[in-house]
């Protein structure tokens, strides 16, 4: 579809290998307060820092949802970060548990 375009216009629009690749995630958490959903969403966003990830959305006490994302311009989240990011979530208490997508264009998949 898109290979009639230039490397350069592939490139500024995130097509074909430029694409950049993403997850959406849900989870039911068991936080008893704020303070349990800070430390368990503190401690995620820094683990997801450590492989080079984003992640953004929100939630409450009992559930929380976002998309995952790379932090480098023409990065994309691996199934190795899928696989880490599942072992991590396994090991929190607080998780009672959750789900997470299939890799989907961080530009166009949603």
């Amino acid at each position: 579809m898109y290979s009639k375009k230039s490397r350069r216009l592939r490139k500024k629009l995130f097509l074909d290998e430029f694409a950049t690749m993403g997850v959406e995630l849900d989870c039911n958490l068991t936080c008893k307060n704020e303070s349990d959903l800070e430390i368990i969403m503190d401690d995620f966003y820094a683990y997801t820092g450590t492989l080079n990830l984003c992640i953004g959305g929100g939630g409450d006490l009992s559930s929380f949802a976002g998309f995952i994302s790379s932090q480098e311009r023409y990065g994309s989240v691996t199934e190795a970060d899928i696989s880490s990011i599942t072992h991590w979530l396994k090991e929190q208490n607080i998780v009672a548990e959750f789900n997470i997508g299939k890799l989907v264009d961080a530009n166009y998949g949603m």
